[in-house]
């Protein structure tokens, strides 16, 4: 399956029925009132976030939604049925967002449901407008139009565990070695173009979503490479892992560049935690591991793990070490979320 993060989409709601003008016409009844009945609601137009959704590719090949009209009045006081309601289904983490790109609502949650055009009221028939005066009306309503918008659809991938790095660093390697996806994998830059997702299962019960994010570049911040694009992915993420490719000369200025990227892009990326590895030590001898991991950490300042996607190295001992920060960062967010607020006198 193609993957496919950001789309625009037009939706329009049903138009209302129009309401009926009737009288009734029997036998014995000379004078029969009005029995024009209402016209039917136009359908609404929802989006729902469902389970089992990784991908917009749905509406790559349709972006135009139109939900049914209501059906008009009839005599004998019968009303028009409903339009048929339109349903978006898109993945957990989808955004919502008004043709200028501001945010309408995020679909953060599996079975939110949220109303994005609402139809058209169906007109009133002309037994509403009888009366003392008027006895016999010969007008009803027509049906209300339907509200017509474009809008964009933009997927944030929701995981525990982002993979960041230069491109080729190894991490599509790193993700097939700690999960059971099986993302493209050559020895060359921009192997990856889509975000992969994988579960990795440490034990009965340990478990959670790995996001390999495709390689990040000079300027990706600005949109160099569709760069902040790939950034919004790790958006959501709790933790982040970033691969040092160890085969190359200067580790450190490799770094360097991606941490300027997640600074400079913002939104929160450059205060997630950051487990730190020099990846591919299978291709290096201990000694050529050593002055790297040392030349890495200088310029970090923080502990650099030794690891090979390829030879499985170092891998699980990494992945648990991440597992401990997501438990972390989950514990702090709901005791946040069950703090009281401050009083204010």
């Amino acid at each position: 399956m193609k993957f496919l993060d950001q789309v625009k989409v037009y939706v329009r709601s049903g138009n209302g029925g129009g309401g009926a003008v009737s009288f009734r016409r029997e036998k014995y009844i000379e004078y029969g009132g009005p029995d024009g009945g209402d016209g039917g609601r136009g359908g609404d137009v929802w989006i729902e976030a469902v389970e089992g959704l990784n991908t917009l590719i749905d509406y790559r090949y349709q972006q135009h939604f139109r939900a049914g009209t209501g059906v008009h009045g009839m005599g004998r006081n019968r009303h028009g049925a409903a339009g048929e309601d339109v349903v978006l289904k898109v993945p957990v983490g989808t955004e919502v967002l008004d043709e200028d790109k501001n945010l309408i609502v995020d679909m953060d949650h599996a079975g939110q449901r949220v109303l994005l055009a609402k139809g058209g009221n169906g007109g009133f028939g002309n037994t509403h407008f009888k009366g003392p005066v008027n006895q016999a009306p010969r007008h009803a309503n027509p049906g209300l139009e339907g509200q017509e918008l474009a809008i964009w659809l933009r997927l944030k991938l929701i995981a525990d565990v982002g993979l960041v790095g230069l491109p080729n660093a190894g991490k599509s390697t790193f993700l097939a070695a700690a999960s059971a996806a099986r993302p493209k994998i050559a020895d060359y830059p921009f192997t990856t173009l889509a975000p992969n997702l994988g579960m990795v299962d440490l034990s009965l019960g340990e478990r959670f979503i790995l996001a390999d994010i495709p390689g990040l570049i000079e300027g990706a911040h600005e949109g160099a490479g569709i760069g902040t694009r790939f950034l919004g992915h790790v958006e959501r993420t709790a933790v982040l892992i970033h691969l040092v490719d160890g085969t190359q000369e200067d580790v450190a200025g490799a770094w360097r560049t991606v941490r300027h990227e997640l600074e400079a892009y913002g939104e929160g990326l450059e205060d997630k935690p950051e487990l730190l590895a020099l990846n591919k030590i299978d291709a290096l001898d201990e000694e050529t591991i050593a002055a790297k991991a040392a030349e890495l950490e200088a310029a970090a300042g923080v502990k650099v793990r030794r690891v090979s996607g390829f030879a499985k190295i170092g891998v699980t001992e990494l992945l648990r070490e991440a597992y401990a920060l997501v438990q972390q960062r989950k514990g702090e967010a709901a005791a946040e979320a069950a703090a009281p607020e401050d009083w204010q006198p």
